[in-house]
């Protein structure tokens, strides 16, 4: 079976943008591009008059149907493969793709699957901890000088998701796990993991995000998740029931009497 990009499963997510002017460019570049969704995060300021001027009448219908979210990770609940894009490489930045390439690796997951792409405020993109939400990263090359527009960025990768919406491709992409399923996922894998003194309580991000990244490149579906979070449990259990007997045996008594 063959199939293209399914642009209806496309949301286009703004990020605390500062400008309403940017956020209007932002939807006359993804109805240009033929995706309907635009989603904001917690705007600067909201000016539906600025929006709709930058906007125009062509892109009104995506202006009517911008949901206004108080935070990203609200925002990415629902859905199940996240894209960050970012200027900035190095760090924690590691895992990075062209607009071309991603849009090629999103064409058999939109089938199944809601995905987001995500882009930062104009002055500083998105940071360290937005982009722990994200599965894969995406960026712009430029020759010299990174910046590039917001309203700019988004027509650049919603011209290659087009692109590959017009394209046929022969793959199979399974429903994934959504955000809120991943994140629930990972918070339980943190606490566990700290718990066990596997990694340290201090500076626990560092090591979950190698985790994260890890398990990212899995494309982890909702049973799959289902199957970690037994494991933590049942961790949690076993070591709680070891600190248990462990108490009663410095108290004098016989754990394995009382069982």
């Amino acid at each position: 079976m063959t199939d293209s990009l399914n642009l209806e499963n496309i949301t286009i997510v703004l990020q605390r943008p500062r400008y309403p002017e940017n956020i209007g460019s932002a939807a006359r570049a993804v109805s240009n591009m033929g995706i309907g969704r635009l989603w904001v995060a917690r705007p600067e300021n909201y000016d539906l008059a600025q929006v709709n001027k930058l906007a125009t009448h062509a892109a009104a219908a995506v202006v009517e149907r911008i949901r206004i979210f108080p935070d990203l990770k609200t925002v990415l609940a629902e859905f199940n493969y996240v894209v960050g894009t970012t200027a900035r490489l190095g760090g924690q930045r590691p895992v990075l793709n062209s607009p071309e390439v991603m849009a090629a690796k999103l064409a058999p997951l939109s089938r199944e699957n809601r995905i987001a792409v995500v882009f930062g405020p104009e002055d500083r993109g998105l940071t360290n901890e937005d982009l722990r939400l994200c599965h894969q990263l995406v960026h712009i090359p430029t020759a010299e000088f990174s910046s590039i527009n917001l309203a700019q960025s988004v027509m650049i990768v919603s011209y290659e998701l087009f692109k590959a919406s017009l394209k046929d491709v022969d793959a199979f992409a399974p429903r994934l796990a959504n955000r809120h399923e991943l994140d629930g996922m990972y918070d339980q894998v943190k606490d566990i993991l700290v718990r066990i003194n596997y990694i340290n309580p201090e500076n626990p991000d560092y090591w979950m995000n190698k985790i994260r990244r890890f398990l990212n490149r899995l494309q982890l579906r909702a049973r799959e998740v289902s199957i970690i979070r037994g494991i933590c449990r049942q961790i949690d259990w076993y070591a709680g029931q070891k600190y248990r007997d462990g108490v009663r045996e410095s108290q004098g008594k016989n754990p394995e009497a009382e069982k």
